[in-house]
């Protein structure tokens, strides 16, 4: 995306997935050059001021740096990233102008961060089970299939997952669904799927499917105000602070899931106003690049109102 100083929507362009930690660099690497080549090419010999780069699956320092050195070369024709660091901070902006904040996604895995204005952050290494994360559509996909596998067998509770999940995918039986992704007959990706599924389930009435979705409203929680707890923030509702909640499993904003997180961080966080957020990551990308260089109201206004004019969507209001 390219924006002039004014807000002005310049130029911008599309590629696929470009998360360095589950494709690497050697793929990442040319899907960004091209995108942003696309960009540059419209711009008429205007200087660039400032360049901003969020991507998922920037978590660790480790990481920041191997994007550093991947994106370098970008010096040579308008300037290598000023900011490169985890989309997150973009969905945070594109929630929120505060500058005490946390933001929150929950889609296909789940992590958080929150800011403060001094400049502090707190932040998670959010690479799965081995970081002590639990949740995400992936995750809560498994779970569907792992309760719905037990059920039919008899090691587990009945519920209605044991129906719904192989009707889903196209099966009569878990044990089919099973034998189907051992033997590579159904990609494994489909698991991922399932998370749809849970929720329907679990908004019937079914015990087993609920406890799943209060557990990961639960996570949510927990991950969301123990960020702000490191940075001191939340604590009096007097001082509130917004968090931002994105991700295509809050996106849904599946009743049981929304009440399990609101009614949650209002216990735990009285300060925390919850926002949902459905928004495309370069509105808050483009947002923080006009802020850093000194950007008016005006000018973030005009920004946002041409990204809300085109074919993105966005939205960003309390969930209730």
């Amino acid at each position: 995306m390219a924006i002039a100083l004014d807000g002005t929507l310049v130029g911008h362009a599309r590629g696929p997935g470009s998360n360095p930690q589950t494709r690497g660099w050697h793929v990442t690497g040319p899907i960004l050059d091209d995108v942003r080549a696309r960009v540059l090419r419209g711009l008429g010999g205007r200087r660039i001021v400032t360049t901003h780069v969020y991507l998922a699956g920037l978590d660790l320092h480790d990481e920041l740096v191997a994007a550093e050195a991947a994106l370098r070369h970008w010096d040579e024709d308008g300037g290598a990233p000023d900011v490169l660091d985890n989309d997150l901070f973009a969905l945070l902006r594109a929630g929120t102008l505060s500058p005490d904040a946390a933001a929150l996604v929950c889609g296909t895995g789940i992590n958080a961060l929150a800011v403060r204005a001094d400049g502090a952050t707190a932040r998670f290494p959010a690479i799965g089970d081995i970081s002590g994360d639990w949740g995400g559509g992936a995750y809560l996909g498994n779970r569907a299939l792992w309760h719905a596998a037990r059920a039919e067998d008899g090691r587990g509770p009945a519920t209605g997952l044991t129906q719904a999940v192989p009707a889903s995918l196209g099966y009569d039986t878990v044990r089919e669904v099973t034998e189907a992704i051992h033997f590579g007959r159904l990609e494994h990706q489909a698991v991922g799927r399932l998370s749809p599924v849970l929720f329907q389930v679990a908004q019937a009435g079914d015990p087993v499917a609920r406890s799943v979705v209060e557990r990961q409203a639960e996570e949510i929680v927990l991950m969301a105000s123990v960020a702000l707890e490191r940075l001191g923030l939340g604590g009096s509702a007097a001082s509130p602070v917004p968090v931002v909640l994105g991700g295509g499993v809050l996106a849904a904003r599946h009743p049981l899931l929304v009440d399990g997180v609101v009614d949650g961080l209002a216990e735990r966080v009285p300060g925390a106003v919850p926002t949902w957020v459905t928004a495309p990551p370069v509105l808050g990308a483009g947002l923080a690049a006009l802020e850093s260089v000194g950007a008016g109201a005006a000018a973030l206004d005009r920004y946002r109102e041409a990204v809300l004019g085109r074919s993105f969507a966005s939205t960003a209001a309390p969930i209730r």
